[in-house]
């Protein structure tokens, strides 16, 4: 083992979870595991979903590299255990993964804040009835976006061209959360924006452009066809990519997140205005990712881009002797 991989002693890869992206999950984790191993890290595979966390302490874990995605893994919940447990963990912290995991929480702290994101409505599943459909469509006009609120790896999400195709798209997402997002369907460029680090230090990487089949970037194109196109550098014009950086950063600071993290954009077609969608804390690590795209770009490859992340791996608040005792 070398000093480097030494410094971060046993270390835990989290991955499967109970979220509808355990599939997913299992994909990340294993690119991150095999990563880890190859530069000579003690690294170990864990499921949350088939053991207990308590596990982690007795087992020595020194610290875990978070290669879970959605619910019960990017949404706090494991942060909040890991810091009870005290150990270190990759990427945000407990109030930031909560927000973010939300995309109508994420939406209300960045209109705050400046940062331009699609007009919204949001329904709760026990109220979606014609009333509730109405004010979806006089707010935000044909054609719309669905989805839920609390989901990744556009699960549940509907793009609804036809009045009448509402209620459909409505029922689906509302099987997948109780918080259903009308969102404003912005047409043009779809792009994706890394970051890495924290605070006044994070830094943007290179822009990613999507071109997927018909324009439906799906969960099918995301992980399981070779169909879908993304283009790094991207293409687009340097000043209108440096402006979409300085957004997604001031996005990813709103909110308080550190280590990593991929915000995902639309830019019009027409204004070229950039509308930031949503945020992902834990991005996915898959032969299909993008994070590890973008580094790569950057000159950063995936196993680097892997131990890089592992050596940000913190508590956000450490114990001290006097907590201890």
């Amino acid at each position: 083992m070398s000093a480097a991989a030494f410094q971060f002693g046993k270390v835990a890869v989290l991955m499967g979870g109970r979220s509808a992206e355990r599939e997913v999950s299992f994909m990340s984790g294993t690119g991150v595991l095999a990563a880890l191993r190859a530069k000579g890290v003690d690294a170990h595979p864990f499921d949350p979903a088939e053991r207990n966390l308590s596990d982690l302490k007795e087992e020595g874990f020194d610290r875990c590299f978070i290669a879970l995605h959605g619910r019960f893994g990017e949404d706090g919940t494991v942060q909040g255990a890991l810091e009870l447990l005290g150990i270190p963990y990759t990427g945000s912290g407990v109030m930031a993964s909560s927000i973010a995991i939300d995309k109508t929480m994420t939406k209300r702290v960045w209109l705050s804040e400046g940062v331009p994101t699609p007009r919204y409505v949001l329904l709760k599943n026990d109220n979606l009835g014609a009333d509730a459909q109405a004010k979806v469509l006089q707010a935000l006009a044909l054609p719309l976006i669905v989805k839920p609120s609390r989901e990744g790896s556009s699960i549940g999400v509907f793009k609804v061209e036809k009045a009448s195709d509402l209620p459909h798209a409505l029922e689906e997402a509302a099987k997948c959360d109780t918080d259903i997002l009308c969102e404003q369907f912005i047409a043009g460029d779809e792009v994706t924006c890394p970051v890495l680090g924290e605070g006044d230090t994070a830094q943007a990487l290179p822009i990613i452009r999507i071109v997927a089949p018909e324009g439906n970037y799906d969960y099918q194109h995301k992980y399981f066809t070779d169909e879908t196109q993304y283009i790094v550098p991207s293409g687009l014009p340097e000043a209108e990519e440096k402006v979409i950086q300085a957004h997604v950063l001031k996005a990813y600071r709103v909110l308080g997140c550190k280590g990593w993290g991929r915000v995902d954009v639309m830019i019009d077609a027409k204004t070229r205005q950039a509308y930031l969608l949503e945020i992902n804390t834990s991005p996915g690590m898959t032969s299909h990712s993008l994070v590890p795209m973008s580094a790569k770009a950057a000159g950063m490859d995936y196993e680097a881009l892997c131990l890089h992340l592992l050596a940000s791996a913190a508590l956000e608040h450490p114990s001290t002797d006097k907590e201890a005792a």
